[in-house]
């Protein structure tokens, strides 16, 4: 585990909040979500071995059951600090907000949204919905 994941900007409960407000406000009414923070090879490992690409991202999101009719929401959420740390210092933002941004991104891939890869990532509609819900729960000082 990386020796950040100690030191992150954001508490526990307040990564838990982020992920709560965004499976009720789009209307998740049964969720067993774990949000993980993991360090750079296991970042890496869980990249090779289930998207079979080589070093470390972001954020990678499993989602082993989709909500249905009495069935919850079931997945996991991987993020990765130190990777997070280099995005927001080349996006100019504070790495606060990139940590509630993966978050949120995170909680939307469970959902089952979904954005293309490459340039159309930032203008997809999940990139739109993900900044919306970046500057609600801002305003709302969730992060």
């Amino acid at each position: 585990m990386s020796s950040l994941v100690g030191r992150l900007p954001l508490s526990r409960v307040r990564v838990a909040a982020i992920a709560g407000q965004v499976l009720r406000g789009e209307r998740c009414r049964a969720a067993i979500l774990t949000v993980t923070f993991v360090g750079n090879r296991e970042i890496a490992r869980l990249h090779r071995t289930h998207l079979r690409q080589d070093g470390p991202t972001d954020i990678i999101t499993f989602q082993h059951a989709s909500p249905g009719r009495g069935a919850p929401l079931v997945g996991d959420v991987y993020i990765a600090p130190a990777v997070a740390r280099g995005h927001a210092r080349d996006a100019g933002c504070s790495w606060r907000e990139e940590l509630a941004r993966l978050t949120i991104h995170g909680v939307l891939h469970a959902l089952g949204w979904e954005h293309p890869d490459g340039a159309g990532r930032t203008r997809s509609a999940m990139w739109r919905r993900q900044e919306r819900w970046l500057g609600r729960l801002h305003q709302d000082g969730a992060w």
